[in-house]
């Protein structure tokens, strides 16, 4: 039986590479745990009456993007189709086993593919926390990752025009960061400001979840980034060093910005930056050299930085500053990769300033056409859930807090009890024997 097994392991899995399976497996592992990680991220930043649902909001995408990528999006993502859409032909996981796509099975570069979806899909809902209905939200993930994330991945990378037009982005600085940043501030302005917001100060209530979170981001970002070679090889490193030097450039130009500007480093302040390195290191991670890696992640704190400032001044509840960290920096990475990459480590082309000046322009209509498709895709699902779901909590829900009103649990209970919630249905509570209350 084990021979048999073998045997035909053996016949399925020719072209495979045994290394380049065992990075990928491991590099699939760690970009799910990001969405975990987000989770503790944005749920620090968020008041305790909220914590636990802002960070169901990314745990919710691990089974209903999930299973929606599996079912049609990786399908319409890289199935064979046309410049604008992949087609039907893996839909179902059809046609879609262990023989080789590269060097690695099919199986597991859909699998790696699915986690991008599945933390996309996580990162926009930080523009609408502490006031989306949970059903709402669930439908429209669901939509998202198909009909939104899909499509612009096979432009992309699935043989879509922007990859035939010479387009680079290593990890997703378009396909992930513009577009979740670009659908989180749509969000934003469908659902309105929460009912507090601009008359009391809304503060984060566990500022060590997002240091964790951060951290776990970071820790992910490796497989994110290194698993994008699709091998273990140069690349792989390539993009792995970068990965650590560049969100390092970041921290230290947002904390000498934070010590100029009020003489203080703030912890939040310091897990954005590593962040925002992160994201605006991903469209470059596999084109750039290391020390280009480094002045991209110091240049990248600079327009987040400001624009963070400048948001709160603002009727923009972006709450968790998903546009300003996700797609200012994805922005920003993009068109430095248009400006720094070097073909000499790539092998794939040069930027601006090494003698390849159509590489910004490519980069610049490819920032053009994400940001246009995210936010007209993601303002026509709203709409379109609204018609049969109301999107938004009542002021009531929002007063009560969403983690009772959406989940009936509490992050945080005082002393022994809970809140019991109960439904105006509820039948009365029995009277002692007697009639005696």
């Amino acid at each position: 039986m084990l021979t048999a097994i073998g045997l035909s392991g053996a016949a399925l899995a020719e072209g495979v590479d045994g290394a380049a399976t065992a990075w990928m497996l491991v590099s699939t592992a760690l970009v799910l745990l990001m969405t975990p990680a987000l989770a503790f991220f944005y749920g620090g930043l968020v008041r305790s009456k909220n914590a636990l649902n802002t960070m169901m909001m990314s745990f919710a995408t691990l089974g209903f993007v999930g299973v929606g990528w599996a079912l049609l999006g990786y399908s319409l993502a890289f199935g064979e189709g046309s410049p604008w859409l992949g087609g039907l032909g893996h839909a179902l996981l059809k046609g879609v086993g262990l023989e080789a796509k590269g060097k690695i099975p099919h199986l597991l570069f859909m699998a790696f593919q699915g986690t991008f979806a599945i933390i996309t899909a996580a990162l926009l809902t930080g523009g609408m926390v502490e006031r989306m209905r949970f059903p709402a939200l669930l439908l429209f993930l669901t939509l998202w990752g198909v009909l939104v994330y899909a499509p612009l991945a096979h432009w992309v990378w699935g043989g879509g025009f922007l990859g035939a037009l010479g387009a680079l982005d290593f990890a997703g600085g378009t396909v992930v960061h513009i577009n979740a940043g670009v659908a989180a501030l749509v969000g934003a302005l469908v659902l309105g400001a929460r009912k507090d917001y601009g008359r009391q100060a809304l503060l984060p209530h566990h500022v060590p979840f997002t240091l964790l979170g951060a951290a776990l981001l970071w820790f992910g970002w490796f497989g994110f980034n290194g698993g994008s070679a699709l091998a273990s090889g140069e690349l792989a490193a390539l993009a792995f060093v970068n990965t650590m030097l560049a969100p390092a450039a970041t921290l230290v130009a947002w904390a000498l910005l934070d010590l100029l500007r009020t003489g203080k480093v703030t912890a939040v302040g310091l897990a954005t930056a590593i962040v925002v390195g992160l994201v605006a290191i991903t469209p470059a991670a596999g084109f750039v050299s290391p020390l280009s890696a480094l002045v991209l992640g110091a240049v990248s704190a600079f327009p987040s930085y400001f624009f963070l400032l400048w948001r709160p001044k603002t009727k923009l509840d972006d709450s968790l500053d998903v546009f300003g960290a996700h797609g200012i920096a994805g922005i920003t990475g993009a068109l430095l990769t248009g400006l720094l990459a070097e073909k000499a480590w790539n092998g794939v082309a040069d930027g601006l300033l090494f003698g390849n000046p159509m590489q910004l322009a490519i980069q610049a209509l490819a920032v053009a056409a994400a940001v246009a498709y995210s936010a007209l895709g993601t303002f026509f699902l709203l709409k379109l859930v609204g018609l049969f779901t109301p999107l938004r909590a009542s002021p009531k829900e929002e007063g009560l807090g969403l983690d009772v009103t959406q989940h009936g649990e509490e992050a945080y209970v005082e002393g022994e009890g809970a809140v019991l919630v109960l439904s105006e249905a509820s039948p009365p509570a029995l009277k002692p024997v007697g009639g005696k209350a």
